[in-house]
Order: structure tokens, then C-alpha cells, then sequence
């Protein structure tokens, strides 16, 4: 067939199309008669052609989608997981900050002995006590880190004691008193001082 002229090949589909004309069928019957390739090409478009025709008429079943999708595998879980960070990335950043800001907070704690006290006036320091006498007012924040602090006077503010007692008969503080003894309340301590001084850049 590779040596016939492709018209013939160009008969053999106008044929099977029920296009063809009159002279170009007479053409084509009179070379199929004498070309043997020509004749297989031709049976096997006729083979083609009849298998399409008959295939039109398969139809599907009506429950072959549902058949279907209950056949296929269930989603992964971390498919769920991982849509769920790609549509709430402002969270995910929220909380990769807060993960990483209480490994460092939580490094910080303090694990020494060392004492030490906020400087403020009218402070009697001992050893590692510290005494607000009585009579005397100190205004402003005090803490402590490692000592008692007793308070015997007034104080105009907070008082925060880290890993020590906090002792006063008739004292007088106008702010909160707050006893630090354990890692997760000195995470706690250093989120809201950092939330009040965040806030406070705003006043």
C-alpha cells in the first residue's frame, strides 16, 4: 500500500463515511480488485469502524459513580492537616512565635542562686531579705529574685518574689502581690511583662 497513491487511502474513508461519490467508488472497487495491501487496509478500517458502531450502544451502569468513589482509597488525615495550615497561615505563624518565645522565656528562668532586687528608695536590703520599713513609702514595682522580701511600710505598686516569701503583718500595696515559685508561673510572669510593656508603647 506504501507504493498505491494516497488518494485511494482517501477513497477507502469517504466510503466507510458514506461520502463517497459514484467515480470515486468505481475507483476504488477497481483498485481494491488488484491491490492485496490496499484490501487488508480496508477490512481492518471496516473492522475498526463496525467495533466503534456497536460499542455506542454500551451503556453504564446507573450506580457506577457511586460504585466508583466508594472503591476509592480514604484521604489521608494529614492531607486534612496539611489544608488546614495552608488556609490559616496567620495562625500558624502565631503559634510557631508563641512555641519559640516559651523555649526562650522558659531558658530564662532563673536556676541560679543568685539574689537580686529592683532598685528603689526607702529599701532595707540584708542578706537576702529585703524589709519596706514601716513609715516609709516606696513607689513603684519591687521584685525580688532569690530572698524574702517583708514589707512592713506601704508600697505603691506591684510586688513580684521569685523563688522566695513574701511576709507583712500590716502592709499596705496598692498593686498585686505575686509569689513565683515554678517554671510555668515565671512563663506566665514574663508574658504579661511583655504584654504590658508592648501596650505600653501605645499609651
Amino acid at each position: 500500500m506504501k507504493t498505491c497513491a494516497s488518494q485511494f487511502v482517501d477513497y477507502m474513508h469517504e466510503y466507510l463515511d458514506g461520502d463517497i461519490s459514484r467515480e470515486h467508488e468505481k475507483h476504488l472497487k477497481q483498485h481494491l480488485q488488484t491491490c492485496r495491501n490496499c484490501q487488508q487496509h480496508m477490512h481492518e478500517l471496516s473492522d475498526t469502524v463496525a467495533f466503534i458502531k456497536s460499542a455506542a450502544h454500551i451503556t453504564a451502569p446507573p450506580n457506577l459513580e457511586e460504585l466508583v468513589m466508594s472503591r476509592l482509597p480514604k484521604r489521608k488525615s494529614a492531607v486534612g492537616i496539611k489544608r488546614w495550615f495552608r488556609h490559616h497561615p496567620v495562625l500558624v505563624a502565631a503559634a510557631v512565635f508563641c512555641l519559640f518565645m516559651s523555649a526562650t522565656l522558659l531558658g530564662s528562668f532563673p536556676n541560679d542562686e543568685h539574689f537580686s532586687v529592683t532598685k528603689q528608695p526607702n529599701l532595707v536590703v540584708d542578706g537576702q531579705t529585703v524589709t519596706v520599713p514601716a513609715g516609709e513609702i516606696v513607689k513603684g514595682d519591687i521584685v525580688v529574685k532569690n530572698g524574702d522580701i517583708i514589707v512592713e511600710g506601704e508600697v505603691d505598686g506591684n510586688i513580684t518574689v521569685i523563688n522566695g516569701n513574701y511576709m507583712a503583718s500590716t502592709a499596705v500595696v496598692t498593686g498585686q502581690v505575686e509569689e513565683i515559685d515554678e517554671m510555668f508561673e515565671w512563663l506566665w510572669y514574663k508574658i504579661k511583662r511583655g504584654f504590658n510593656d508592648f501596650t505600653a508603647l501605645f499609651e
